[in-house]
């Protein structure tokens, strides 16, 4: 009976106590836009108490005794600020900041215990150090990412990460503000990701993880996923005109339009255009041509509640020279960027549409709601094989489709402390439908004849989840986060053509099928220099609907539709120094279907079990008060687990790369980089008795930048890409195919020639 009263006694002293403690409420903004800065780490000196903000640029700590307290808030590429803030009994101390760009400084940066789990220290660090150039530069900010152009520019670039090839997106999912970028049963490649809708100058971050082991990341997000996030707002206008090799052409502007008005009342909107036009350096001229214009608004609906709306049109045409047979060099039948059939070339467009609400309640919830809409249009004309299945006329295909796509993305996130835990419940919602009319595949001559329509038909696919996420911090240094997803999926294909008396035109197919993915993650944080993590999960790929739906398809004989992908990471986090960064990774997936690209048809097409397994490493270094050195190794074993021994090469899959550079930013207005990429030999068929080359590339970067008064009226830029000039391959196919005239088909690699020595000015002014 004494023990029951004495712990009566102790919990209403410790009710009482707390009954009149303090909190301390505040909000961080950046200084020259006055939006709110998320991902903010703010520490409670001496009391063991941090984390970061959230959307809205917003922290809160309960629970505190009345006492002064120094807030310690600090930001990558940002001036790190200490404020005094006075906590009294019973009452809630609000507290604005507002946080200056500066210099990057590596010893600024901690390794948090905070939502380990969606940290992004090296993103932050490459997007400050390294600003992207031109659009390819997008994809290559994630470490150990490499991309191949093998249409000229205009066309989705070819992704390699992990030891996959990814042709143009098959096992990485790409989003730019939420907003899905990757198309599902497309008419050139499942999961085909076309990036050139982002104008550069407007990227603002890049979220990524590799791996299946984010809950709220669904279909494709296997190798891992890219999240794009664009400029909320401008803190000047600018307008830049570029010009370079090749009659290549770039004129950029971006206009502010509600200035320090709109600033003042946390409102923010721009309207941005680019316009591009390059002949590259083919014999066959390009005759590039991109237009993009895109608008945004950012407020505040209410005290609580954010709205973004984003509206963009993109749209591109081009020739392109496709890929060469090493035996036509070798013979004189082209030159090294000469052309097998120079009537290849395209079209396509896209319009977008984005609405992102984020409401944090008085209570710290937070509740977001997006929908997306986009309209696409795709046009192209390829020859893989020349004259392989048609000696006079040529093997020339058109892929074409038009597609309009729309969805939602919604989440309800909690937090709620329980003893010394912290909990971080999050509960999700995803809705996405692709219907697209005249999804086609012909044969064509000269890109202006249909000499035979192979495929046509109309897809309505869905793909529906649900998914729940939990964050839980149990102490200071250990954090575990679990989550299960659930995603639904109808494909639906409506053929248009006769296939037989069986299956006339207009004949509707459907499949249908439900995946779990369940995740698990552990994460130590010793101090904040040192952190060991555990990432695993099951992810998924969806299957084209063409493919799904055929009755006596090799998916309907399985019944695998979602084929699972399993992975683990084992890995650290190290800052041994001040000034440098260590993150390393040992990586495992195994993947219940491999896709391999056949060349002969252009096509991407299942096949199979898959193993990979490997070492990812990057490195951060500030080596002087203004220059910072970085390197990235990756290593990979891939492996297809259905062949035998010696027959079982992934083709073209890499298993050596590593990307590094020097990059300079100094306080009088010159900044640099002088970056490499390297690709090592890779099979590129089963049994590695054909080889894709491997390749050492340079590129540099200098800018000089006028300050007028406390802002810079102007910035002047030199880039090359290609530096020393090497002559390498860029893409590389193992391709059976026959020239005109040949006897017989050769199988042997087929590549597009990678840029030679390619400089370009610029010339950017603000105001």
């Amino acid at each position: 009976m004494q023990k029951l009263i004495y712990c009566i006694v102790s919990l209403l002293i410790s009710v009482s106590a707390y009954a009149h403690l303090g909190t301390l409420v505040g909000t961080v903004y950046d200084q020259s836009t006055n939006l709110p800065l998320r991902g903010v780490t703010v520490q409670l000196t001496g009391s063991g108490k941090a984390m970061l903000t959230n959307e809205l640029g917003q922290y809160r700590f309960d629970g505190l005794v009345a006492s002064p307290y120094k807030v310690e808030l600090s930001h990558v590429g940002y001036k790190s600020q200490v404020i005094n803030a006075s906590i009294i009994d019973d009452q809630i101390t609000t507290v604005k900041t507002l946080l200056a760009t500066s210099s990057v400084d590596l010893s600024e940066v901690v390794v948090s215990s905070q939502r380990p789990h969606d940290q992004q220290l090296i993103s932050s660090l490459d997007i400050k150090l390294r600003p992207i150039v031109n659009s390819q530069e997008i994809l290559r900010l994630v470490p150990g990412l490499f991309i191949g152009q093998h249409a000229g520019g205009g066309k989705a670039e070819q992704i390699f990460l992990r030891g996959f090839d990814l042709d143009h997106g098959t096992d990485i999912r790409l989003t730019v503000d939420g907003m899905p970028v990757n198309m599902v049963s497309h008419a050139h490649g499942q999961g085909y990701a076309d990036l050139h809708f982002v104008i550069p100058e407007l990227v603002e971050g890049v979220d990524f993880k590799k791996g299946p082991y984010t809950t709220d990341k669904g279909n494709l997000a296997t190798a891992g996923w890219v999240d794009f996030r664009t400029r909320t707002g401008l803190d000047r206008s600018f307008a830049k005109l570029e010009i370079g090799q090749f009659n290549t052409y770039r004129a950029v502007a971006g206009l502010d339009l509600l200035g320090q008005k709109g600033r003042a009342k946390n409102q923010s909107a721009y309207l941005a255009s680019e316009y591009s036009y390059s002949n590259s350096y083919f014999d066959n001229p390009q005759h590039f041509k991109r237009l993009n214009v895109v608008g945004k608004y950012h407020g505040h609906v209410s005290d609580h509640t954010n709205l973004t709306l984003t509206g963009s049109t993109f749209w591109s045409k081009w020739n392109h020279s496709g890929q060469i047979p090493d035996r036509a060099i070798e013979s004189g039948v082209t030159d090294w960027f000469g052309s097998i059939d120079p009537t290849e070339g395209g079209e396509t467009s896209r319009t977008n549409f984005n609405a992102q609400l984020v409401t944090v309640t008085p209570r710290n919830h937070i509740i977001k709601n997006q929908f997306f809409y986009a309209n696409y249009n795709f046009e192209l004309y390829s020859n893989f094989t020349f004259f392989l299945k048609d000696s006079i006329n040529g093997d020339q295909i058109r892929q074409k489709e038009h597609r309009n796509l729309f969805g939602y993305n919604g989440s309800y996130a909690t937090q709620a402390n329980l003893g010394q835990t912290s909990w971080t419940t999050t509960l999700g919602a995803q809705y996405r439908q692709d219907i697209t009319h005249g999804t086609e595949l012909s044969h064509t001559r000269n890109r202006v004849e249909i000499l035979n329509q192979i495929q046509l038909g109309n897809v309505n696919e869905i793909n529906a989840a649900l998914y729940a996420d939990e964050l839980v911090q149990i102490s200071s240094r250990f954090t575990v986060n679990a989550g299960v997803r659930v995603d639904y999926f109808r494909s639906q294909y409506e053929d248009l053509l006769a296939v037989s008396s069986a299956t006339p035109a207009g004949t509707i197919k459907r499949a249908t099928q439900a995946v779990v993915s369940p995740k698990l993650n552990f994460y130590y944080t010793f101090n904040p220099q040192f952190q060991l993590y555990l990432n695993t999960g099951k992810g998924f790929h969806s299957n084209d609907a063409r493919v799904v739906t055929a009755q006596n398809g090799p998916l309907r004989r399985t019944g695998e539709i979602l084929p699972g992908g399993y992975g683990s990471d084992l890995g650290i986090i190290i800052k041994p120094f001040p000034k440098l960064l260590f993150n390393a990774a040992a990586w495992y997936l195994w993947l219940a279907q491999e896709f391999v690209y056949v060349g002969d048809e252009g096509v991407v097409e299942p096949s199979g079990r898959s193993r990979r397994a490997g070492i990812d490493l990057s490195v951060r270094y500030q080596l002087t008060k203004t220059l910072y050195a970085d390197i990235d190794l990756n290593t990979a074993n891939p492996r297809s687990l259905d062949a035998e021994a010696g027959q079982n090469r992934l083709p073209l899959a890499p298993v050596f790369t590593s990307t590094g550079g020097l990059s300079l930013q100094t306080p009088y207005g010159l900044s640099g980089s002088l970056r490499y990429r390297y690709m090592a030999n890779r099979p590129a068929n089963e049994d590695n008795t054909i080889v894709a080359k491997g390749y050492f590339v340079t590129d540099m970067q200098v800018n000089y930048a006028r300050h007028g008064g406390a802002k810079r009226n102007y910035t002047v830029g030199l880039s090359v890409q290609n530096l020393l000039n090497t002559r390498w391959k860029e893409t590389q196919f193992a391709t059976e195919s026959r020239l005109k005239g040949e006897a017989a088909p050769v199988e042997e690699i087929h590549f597009t020639p990678g840029t030679p020595f390619f400089a370009r000015l610029s010339l950017t002014y603000f105001w």
